[in-house]
């Protein structure tokens, strides 16, 4: 299928083409060309402090030369341990412009998969700041030998806050201000960076349980702001310069990354950055003139759950998106009738950086689909037991992606990367199709995450930590339905002939610092024997169709 020829074409606003060249830029010039163009606009708004686009352009140039002052240059990976802060753009624009590639690691990573980032990354450098206890838990990351730098931002120099925490003792560490002022007389040149140099390595589920990591290039992320770009300004739904765009999101995932931060910076639009969501606040600063929201479905449940929520003032809002997992029906109807918004969305994945579909704004009545391919991306649907076998509209099989934003492999996995793909195309393990119009649904996952709010969870990893409870002989993990989740992790177990009971507590107890709270399973099923396949092997198949028939009989009642 050529994309002049795309049948999704009709489904696209006036004047855009399915078929078009991606700009593809190093993706530090964001900042250079928006202080350029804007200057003493607000680029950046948190708590106290408001940064002009010259003045983030300011600091990054500062911070590339901190970095590359303490050694980053090509091929030199540094580690981000950050909730939302201007010291992550800070730091992530900064070590991109010294040459560096950037590696994301989340906060809600237990300490084992924190390690399993860092080593498989050779990540040596963590950049963190004072909030909370991020600072004093990194310095376990020095003490036991696992980086060899620890960078920290005072968090009070974005004015007082109650999450302002207490730094590292004991240890050798560098301040962000640190870092900064040591090159004051310093390093003056920096690197030129070539669009496919590896930017980011952004880590998703997998085979074995652990997380692996994706690469993206320059190329990848710069082509999927510049597809994002062409589809919102085409139709009207990104005015440059004049958005206030709200991040509660969590930087640390893609699609903040690239959807919200990289497209709202690259359009002169200003950030609205929060380091943890509350309904309260949304609502407030939406009222104070907010223009924007992108969330996931927990955040609209949550502010559809504040009283009165209906009466508030959503004239300032002039788009508003979900993304992450499904959001529920019932509520994207209450937010229709109180804000006179559509909640759209898309699909995409970390490996498409994370561009994929879009629904347009023009059919609201496709909700339940995830839209058509943004501009330069194409999917086609392929057969399960031959992905090189194309099927036509209205076939089930598995979602296949092309274009300059999709990820070339994974680091360290040469031996699996050939399997992930068809001809070309990124096979994404989602199992959906293609009706007549170019719309495509998903209906199941050929892989058994789990979307816990908004955020990826694997099984297998679960299953992992699990197995290593001394009574534990067996596990199988699924996905669950969960009313402010959307889903939650469900354990069912077969205990070992001597064991003593074992409850949700104690699991949940035993599990603590080998998962990350969103992982945690929410309920325990003790079984005789799990169910298994005729070759032997355990199968959640069974066991969703079970929960299928439970939830359906609760609801009839």
């Amino acid at each position: 299928m050529k994309l002049a020829e795309a049948p999704w074409k009709a489904a696209y606003p006036p004047g855009l083409s399915p078929d078009v060249s991606l700009e593809a830029f190093p993706v530090h010039d964001i900042v250079d060309r928006a202080a350029a163009a804007y200057g003493d606009k607000e680029a950046v708004v948190f708590r106290d402090s408001r940064l002009s686009f010259a003045e983030l352009k300011a600091g990054v140039d500062q911070a590339a030369r901190g970095f590359a002052a303490a050694g980053v240059a090509k091929g030199v990976r540094v580690a981000l341990l950050l909730p939302n802060t201007v010291y992550h753009l800070l730091a992530f624009f900064g070590v991109l412009k010294a040459g560096g590639t950037v590696v994301h690691l989340s906060p809600l990573d237990s300490p084992r998969v924190l390690m399993h980032k860092l080593t498989d990354s050779g990540a040596r450098i963590v950049v963190t700041t004072n909030i909370g206890e991020f600072a004093v838990k990194s310095a376990a990351l020095v003490e036991n030998g696992a980086i060899d730098r620890l960078i920290v931002g005072e968090d009070e120099a974005f004015g007082p806050s109650p999450l302002t925490g207490e730094m590292p003792k004991g240890i050798e560490f560098n301040t962000f201000a640190g870092l900064v002022e040591s090159t004051r007389d310093g390093i003056e040149s920096l690197p030129e960076v070539d669009v496919d140099d590896l930017a980011l390595l952004q880590y998703t589920g997998g085979t074995t349980g652990l997380p692996k990591g994706a690469m993206l290039t320059h190329r990848n992320l710069s082509t999927a702001v510049s597809s994002y770009d062409l589809w919102f300004t085409a139709w009207e739904l990104m005015r440059p310069g004049r958005e206030r765009v709200l991040l509660f999101l969590p930087l640390f995932h893609i699609y903040a990354l690239t959807a919200v931060m990289l497209r709202c910076l690259r359009n002169g639009n200003t950030l609205l950055v929060h380091t943890r969501f509350d309904a309260q606040t949304a609502l407030d600063e939406i009222e104070n003139g907010a223009t924007s929201l992108p969330a996931v479905p927990t955040m609209w449940i949550a502010i559809c759950a504040v009283p009165g929520f209906e009466k508030r003032d959503f004239s300032s809002l002039h788009y508003c998106a979900s993304g992450g997992a499904p959001l529920p029906v019932e509520i994207a109807r209450r937010l229709k009738a109180s804000t006179g918004h559509d909640i759209l969305g898309g699909w995409g994945m970390t490996e498409t950086s994370p561009a994929g579909t879009n629904i347009p704004l023009t059919r609201p009545d496709k909700i339940g689909t995830i839209g058509v391919p943004l501009p330069g991306i194409r999917l086609d649907v392929v057969a399960l037991d031959d992905p090189t076998r194309v099927l036509p509209a209205g076939e089930t099989g598995e979602l296949r992606v092309f274009g300059p934003n999709v990820t070339a492999g994974y680091l360290n996995r040469e031996a699996e990367n050939s399997g992930f793909y068809s001809q070309g195309g990124f096979l994404s393990g989602d199992i959906g199709f293609m009706d007549e119009e170019g719309f495509f649904t998903i209906v199941d996952r050929k892989k058994d995450m789990i979307i816990s709010g908004g955020f990826n969870v694997y099984p297998q990893l679960i299953e992992q930590m699990i197995y290593e409870h001394p009574d534990v002989e067996e596990v199988l993990v699924i996905g669950v339905p969960d009313d402010y989740r959307g889903e939650a992790a469900k354990a069912f177990v077969k205990l070992r002939a001597s064991a003593r009971e074992l409850t949700l507590d104690a699991l949940r107890t035993f599990l603590k610092g080998r998962l990350g709270p969103h992982e945690m399973p929410t309920a325990l099923e003790i079984r005789e024997a799990l169910p298994r396949t005729p070759v032997g092997k355990l199968s959640k198949l069974e066991l969703k169709q079970e929960e299928r028939v439970r939830r359906h009989a609760a609801e009839a009642t």
